[in-house]
């Protein structure tokens, strides 16, 4: 745990009582400071309670003693309207922040120069983060992960010298830390999301932007800039002066790092070399992986990384788990757990990295359905349509793909292993990315691609990815 030294002695308000707010809870309790927890939902309410934290309804409390006002990221901040206990914090003055805010509070306080990593995007920030994390362990530092990719960050061990915190950001939590400083930040990509929450793609474009234009002097920015938002948050960057590794898998850079034929090259004043190769880890299959790569290895040579520790930890590094994960062969049929492809760019970068696939697909819809992805098309030999999004992409499909509509995960990989096998194509994939939410039928990603990986260990002949 890091316990928040930086309200030791004051009164803070905690809203939102999951696993970040409680954690944040235990670590002001533990740096000094008296803690006034509250949330929407009762039984969480009941938890910190139990927990020995003071609770209230903070609709009919005095915000005049409190110093500030922790919110978890799920609760709305801007959009579509801010929850009554962010409103109830303007009317008095009391500042608005979040647990990576309280982090780097400390870490400023404490160990200023203690290597800090943040990585944000739309899409690839989870493998990202856990292939830096992964790179940094091979490496010998004494590696920290968490944030957004689940572990609360204030639940971890604090900052020091030689100890690195590798963290996952989503807009939500960049919105939440005013004074976010990364020693190496990343900003992977930007495209549709979360508009709910944002507004406007331009202000969720301008929210990850403020991660790698926060990097502390002498620290690295890190952009991805195959999309037209984050080539103009690099520009933007280079004005004003960082220092800004631009990242590239579609076009070659005359100073960056780009990806060519499974190479990661990087050139600088007209010199080039060689970085890693990706030919042959089956972890980092894809275009949208040597992204990924690419990213994780620019970070690991701003923190002085070495060439030959780096191609090392490439190749070792197991994958994510419910991201691109083989989870079984039988026969010449490889079967790929993607569900935490929930959305169409997410899955556009599964199907684009398999030639013939059994797709099975569906859940809560999000907006834009699977119109975007007929491109991928030619490489679905039939999909399998689950969820409440089945009908809505029934008619996308149409006759393009062939399809069933399977209503259930355990029916659609029962059908989509049998028609796989009996294709006798030499390099067959059954691969679950459904392009959507799992709240329909599953709590969410984890618990639905936990599902399918036991579906298929079942299978008669199934055996381990070696």
């Amino acid at each position: 745990m890091i316990p928040v030294t930086s309200f030791a002695g004051k009164t803070v308000a905690v809203f939102g009582l999951g696993g970040s707010g409680l954690a944040s809870c235990h670590a002001l309790k533990a740096g000094g400071a008296e803690v006034i927890a509250a949330d929407d939902n009762a039984d969480n309410v009941a938890k910190a309670a139990q927990a020995g934290f003071i609770t209230a309804d903070l609709r009919n409390v005095s915000w005049a003693n409190f110093a500030a006002l922790v919110l978890a990221p799920g609760v709305p901040l801007t959009h579509p309207v801010p929850h009554w206990s962010v409103l109830k914090a303007r009317e008095a003055g009391v500042e608005v922040i979040g647990d990576i805010e309280l982090f780097c509070r400390e870490r400023r306080r404490h160990a200023p120069d203690a290597p800090f990593v943040a990585i944000t995007g739309t899409n690839g920030k989870s493998t990202t983060t856990a292939l830096i994390a992964h790179l940094t362990k091979v490496a010998g530092y004494d590696t920290q992960m968490g944030g957004n990719i689940g572990t609360a960050i204030l639940s971890l061990e604090p900052p020091r010298t030689g100890r690195v915190h590798v963290i996952e950001m989503s807009s939500y939590q960049i919105d939440l830390t005013p004074s976010l400083d990364p020693s190496v930040g990343i900003l992977l990509n930007v495209s549709e999301d979360h508009i709910d929450r944002h507004g406007t793609i331009a202000h969720y474009a301008a929210v990850k932007e403020r991660l790698v234009a926060g990097v502390q002097a002498g620290g690295t920015s890190i952009v991805g800039v195959d999309d037209g938002f984050c080539r103009d948050i690099a520009d933007r960057l280079d004005r004003a002066g960082k220092n800004v590794v631009r990242i590239s898998v579609k076009n070659p850079l005359a100073s960056g790092i780009h990806v060519e034929h499974g190479t990661i090259v990087r050139t600088a004043g007209g010199a080039r070399s060689e970085v890693a190769r990706l030919g042959g880890i089956g972890s980092l299959r894809g275009l949208h992986n040597a992204q990924n790569a690419a990213c994780a290895a620019a970070a690991a040579l701003a923190m002085g990384i070495s060439f030959e520790v780096l191609q090392n930890g490439l190749r070792s590094f197991p994958g994510l788990a419910h991201r691109m994960e083989q989870v079984g062969r039988r026969g010449n049929v490889l079967f790929v757990n993607d569900s935490k492809g929930t959305n169409a760019d997410a899955t556009a970068h599964a199907l684009s990295s398999f030639a013939d696939i059994f797709w099975i697909a569906g859940g809560k819809p999000k907006a834009g359905g699977i119109t975007s992805l007929t491109g991928y098309f030619p490489r679905i030999r039939k999909a399998y349509l689950i969820g409440e999004a089945a009908p809505e992409f029934s008619g996308t499909l149409g006759t393009q793909v062939a399809h069933e509509i399977s209503q259930t995960l355990d029916v659609a990989v029962e059908h989509a292993a049998r028609d796989a096998e009996a294709s006798g194509l030499t390099d067959a994939v059954v691969l679950l990315s459904p392009a959507c939410a799992s709240f329909d039928q599953y709590r969410n990603f984890e618990i639905r691609g936990t599902r399918f990986r036991e579906l298929v260990q079942a299978l008669p002949g199934v055996k381990p990815v070696v």
